[in-house]
């Protein structure tokens, strides 16, 4: 009998250590939609990954895209369990894995706004109408964006009553806000439309010429950036875990890391907050 108790007591410790190592050797992995310069998304999320680490007990790893469809794709595929999501590629992303869910969003996220910003050489200047941009050349941002594409398409379809291919000469896709703001300063195109907090910082930080470009008009407001966490994180990281990253970027008060989105703080996000994201794209035909 005693023998037997030592055998059972010895296979306990050896499961348990096993689950113990298994835990430690999971890795909790995000990504981020690549909206602006690549070494600047590298920096802050690198931190965020050190802060998630610290909070969580887990170790977790950023995995930088090189597009927004690569961001979703790393999502469906649990290559990545929580993502910094536009709008847009947050609904997209949700749909794809059902259960999943939006658990935080910057303060500024719930009133986000686009730039319409224009060359010089076109004399457009800031206005509280809609610009007159027909027949102009135009640049979005990602074609999966929400403040770079989805959002100025829709008002320049709701001001204009055209399709952009119809309203202008050229239309482009410049790849993200920061050089949407480089191609129409250097007058590639007369005028692009930009996530109004990548122009403010790259204002801030001196890398926009205003004798060359500059903000003409901006849009109504709209839901946008949110973190989005897969439906099995509890599974595989043990029960309350989605619950504990949620926490986490709620309780992020860093200043260094909170200026490094650039957001004042993060609050509470539910999926029902992107149901505007959802009814525009459906309408210009973006999601079916």
């Amino acid at each position: 009998m005693k023998t037997l108790t030592t055998v059972i007591t010895l296979l306990t410790l050896i499961l348990s250590l096993l689950v113990s190592v298994n835990a430690i050797a999971t890795t909790f992995t995000f990504t981020a939609i690549p909206d602006e310069d690549e070494s600047q998304l590298r920096t802050r999320f690198e931190k965020v990954a050190l802060y998630l680490e610290n909070e969580l007990g887990v170790k977790v790893k950023y995995v930088p895209v090189k597009s927004y469809s690569a961001a979703v794709t790393a999502f469906k595929n649990n290559q990545v369990q929580l993502a910094w999501f536009g709008g847009l590629s947050g609904v997209q992303a949700r749909l794809l894995v059902p259960g999943s869910q939006a658990i935080a969003q910057g303060y500024e996220d719930q009133f986000f706004k686009s730039y319409f910003i224009a060359h010089h050489s076109t004399g457009l200047t800031m206005n509280d109408s809609f610009p007159d941009i027909n027949d102009k050349t135009f640049t979005f941002g990602s074609k999966g964006s929400t403040s770079g594409r989805l959002m100025p398409q829709y008002f320049i379809e709701q001001h204009l009553a055209k399709k952009p291919q119809q309203a202008f000469k050229r239309v482009g896709f410049s790849g993200d806000h920061s050089r949407t703001i480089a191609q129409v300063q250097a007058g590639a195109y007369q005028v692009g439309a930009v996530n109004y907090k990548v122009w403010e910082s790259a204002l801030s930080a001196g890398k926009i010429d205003t004798n060359k470009v500059s903000v003409i008009w901006e849009t109504p407001t709209y839901p946008d950036y949110q973190w989005t966490i897969r439906a099995n994180v509890d599974a595989e990281f043990g029960k309350g875990f989605a619950n504990k990253v949620q926490a986490a970027l709620l309780n992020m008060n860093n200043p260094e890391l909170l200026s490094s989105f650039p957001r004042s703080s993060f609050v509470n996000a539910e999926n029902k907050d992107f149901e505007p994201v959802l009814t525009v794209a459906k309408k210009i035909g973006l999601i079916d």
